[in-house]
């Protein structure tokens, strides 16, 4: 009975250790030994630019739209094959009026009625693209000059189907909640680079990436775009690319409550989106990339799961007089422990970083429970709200 309890609990805490740690270190060691898969993007004159639309999405987005199409406008492309369309979701804070005052630039407006979300705005405005590439952004993405052009010249590859750019965070030392996202999303980046040399990047960023126009199929209300329509895109047997060099910039949500209920909804939104796009988990048609979605995806959300019952099965261990788990028993109790003072601060956003990452270690995990379960119960969330300022990647 312990041999069967200990061998079960080594595995549930291994798989934890395995996916934020043990996978990272397989993408590494396999770019050393040389699996890359080639790629050899080439750059272009001007005159063979192809023409690129760039979506932006909004949501009641006064407060940055005139900043970003001021941004969109100066980009390092050629004007004459840049079109500029912005969706907006039911806008009722001025946003569309804004918009309208560029529409004299060649800037487009389509409005969506009934706030209905930001995929079926995508839908919308795919409808009206007629060029060979789109670049998808949010009104709060701030783009380097030479973004659009960094992703465009990945697409010389023709099994290049998306390429995915480098979002940065502008305020990652501005308190305890966006010292730990920047943190995370800078060890993200650094998976998504090995994995882009290995295969494909695993999903897309709504605030920078472009995809080939053609390869675009409509999505359904509850999808998340930026994780469904790649997965649509791997499945038509094409790559995507990570571009580290096409940067853009924007703000963290700036608080642990708001950070914490956007990676609820992203969960919620991304379980159920795999299991549409669920044939991308055969790794006998799709190869390394089944293993990348499973390892980056699927177990990381699962890990809350996997936590509690090698902790559970640890306390019973130590309980049973088993000494290395009377260890694991103690240290997971000192996080849980660290993590509910931390909780109970008046001002979180000021912890010290030995109280706010345990803190958002565990309110991560107990927030992708929540989406979980939403999203086994059927609710999923189709509209976004802003996180900052009325910003957030939807």
């Amino acid at each position: 009975m312990i041999a069967v309890l200990t061998l079960f609990t080594l595995l549930c805490l291994c798989l934890p250790v395995y996916v934020y740690f043990g996978y990272p270190a397989l993408l590494w060691l396999l770019v050393r030994l040389g699996f890359e898969r080639p790629h050899q993007p080439a750059a272009r004159p001007d005159g063979d630019l192809p023409p690129v639309t760039l979506v932006i999405s909004c949501y009641n987005e006064a407060g940055v739209i005139r900043a970003k199409l001021a941004n969109a406008l100066a980009m390092d492309y050629p004007r004459g094959r840049l079109s500029i369309l912005v969706v907006s979701d039911g806008s009722d804070d001025g946003t569309d009026d804004l918009v309208r005052e560029y529409q004299h630039k060649g800037v487009t407006l389509i409005r969506q009625e009934g706030r209905l979300g930001k995929t079926l705005g995508l839908n919308l405005a795919m409808e009206q693209v007629g060029t060979e590439l789109v670049v998808f952004s949010d009104a709060n993405a701030m783009y380097a000059p030479d973004a659009i052009r960094q992703l465009v010249h990945h697409f010389s590859d023709p099994d290049v189907g998306y390429v995915v750019g480098a979002a940065l965070y502008t305020d990652g030392a501005d308190g305890a909640s966006a010292r730990n996202e920047n943190l995370y999303w800078r060890y993200e980046l650094a998976i998504k680079t090995l994995e882009s040399r290995l295969h494909s990047v695993v999903g897309g960023d709504g605030a920078i990436y472009a995809i080939r126009a053609a390869l675009w199929q409509p999505l359904q209300q509850k999808d998340i775009n930026d994780f469904v329509n790649p997965l649509q895109i791997i499945a038509q047997g094409y790559r995507g690319i990570f571009a580290p060099e096409a940067q853009c910039f924007e703000e963290t949500a700036g608080d642990f409550d708001r950070e914490l209920a956007r990676k609820e909804r992203i969960v919620n939104r991304s379980i159920r989106g795999l299991m549409r796009v669920r044939e991308v988990l055969n790794p006998a048609r799709f190869g390394f990339f089944s293993l990348e979605v499973i390892s980056h995806k699927l177990l990381r959300w699962l890990i809350p799961l996997f936590l509690l019952m090698g902790y559970l099965g640890s306390v019973l261990l130590g309980l049973l007089g088993v000494p290395p788990f009377r260890l694991i028993a103690a240290g997971g109790g000192l996080l849980l422990m660290l993590a509910l003072v931390a909780s109970q601060a008046p001002r979180r956003n000021q912890l010290p970083i030995w109280l706010s990452l345990p803190y958002y270690f565990v309110a991560v995990n107990w927030y992708a429970v929540r989406g979980i379960v939403k999203a086994l119960r059927g609710e999923t969330q189709v509209t976004w709200s802003s996180a900052r300022s009325g910003r957030e990647k939807g």
